[in-house]
C-alpha cells in the first residue's frame, strides 16, 4: 500500500455527509485548542491528542496514535527529540478528515501553492494543509515539526532526522496491515533509517506504476536523491574495505 495513493484511505473508513461536515466544523473553530507549553515539556500533548480525537474518525485516530507511538520509538532509537516526534506524529494527519474541496479552499485562501499533480489528486494536499493547521490552529512553531507534517507523504530530498522518522513511522505503525514488504521494512527501520526510507519509496513507486496511477513527482525526486546517496555510501564502504 503506497503512501501517496488514494488507496491509503482504507484506514479512514466511510462516513456520512453529516459526519464529514461535523468533522470540518470542529476543525474550523479557531483557538479552541491551545498548545501552550505544559509543565512537563514543550508541547501540550494531552490537548493535541484530545484535538485529534475530536476531528478524526475512530480509525484515523487509531492510526494517528500508532504513528505517534512509532515516531517516539524511532526517536529514542536514533537520538531525536522524543517530544518533537510525538507532536509531529500526532499532527501528521490533522487535515486528513477534510474534504478535497475544503483543502483546496484553504490553499486558495492562504496562498498555499498547489501543483498540477495535487490539483488532479487533491488527497495529496492533506500534508501541506496539515502543516498550515499545525502552525495556525494548533500553535506549533517548531519548523522541523512543521516540515515533518508537510513531508510525511511524499518525502523530500535532504530530509531532517525527524522528517525521516515520521515518514517511516506513517508506513510501519502497528495498525498497518496491507503495505508491501512490511515485515522487512519494520526491521530495517530500527537498523538503517535511510535504507527503510528508500525501500518505502521504491515500493510506493512500484505499486503506483503497477496500478497505472499517478505518482507525485516529489516522491520520485526523493527516491532519486536517497538512491544516489545510498549508492555513494556503498561505494565509500567498498573503498574503505579495500
Amino acid at each position: 500500500m503506497p503512501k501517496n495513493d488514494e488507496a491509503c484511505l482504507y484506514m479512514e473508513g466511510k462516513h456520512s455527509r453529516e459526519e464529514k461536515h461535523s468533522m470540518e466544523e470542529r476543525h474550523s473553530r479557531e483557538g479552541e485548542y491551545s498548545n501552550e507549553a505544559s509543565p512537563h515539556g514543550q508541547y501540550n500533548l494531552k490537548e493535541l491528542r484530545k484535538a485529534m480525537k475530536e476531528v478524526q474518525s475512530s480509525k484515523r485516530f487509531e492510526h494517528t496514535k500508532g504513528v505517534e507511538y512509532t515516531s517516539a520509538a524511532l526517536a529514542m532509537r536514533y537520538g531525536a527529540s522524543m517530544e518533537d516526534a510525538l507532536a509531529a506524529g500526532l499532527l501528521h494527519d490533522c487535515a486528513k478528515c477534510l474534504s478535497d474541496d475544503k483543502q483546496l479552499s484553504i490553499c486558495e485562501k492562504q496562498g498555499l501553492f498547489v501543483t498540477e499533480t495535487e490539483k488532479r489528486n487533491p488527497f495529496l494536499l492533506h500534508s501541506k494543509v496539515g502543516a498550515y493547521l499545525a502552525w495556525h490552529k494548533y500553535g506549533i512553531k517548531n519548523q522541523d515539526v512543521l516540515n515533518a507534517v508537510h513531508n510525511h507523504t511524499t518525502g523530500r530530498p535532504g530530509m531532517s532526522l525527524l522528517e525521516k522518522i515520521v515518514f517511516v513511522a506513517d508506513y510501519i505503525e502497528p495498525g498497518r496491515k496491507e503495505a508491501a514488504n512490511l515485515t522487512e521494512i519494520r526491521r530495517l527501520a530500527f537498523q538503517d533509517l535511510d535504507r527503510a526510507l528508500l525501500k518505502i519509496l521504491e515500493d510506493t513507486l512500484e505499486y503506483l506504476e503497477g496500478r497505472g496511477s499517478e505518482a507525485d513527482p516529489r516522491t520520485r525526486e526523493t527516491w532519486e536523491y536517497y538512491h544516489s546517496l545510498y549508492e555513494d555510501k556503498g561505494e565509500a564502504k567498498a573503498l574503505q574495505s579495500q
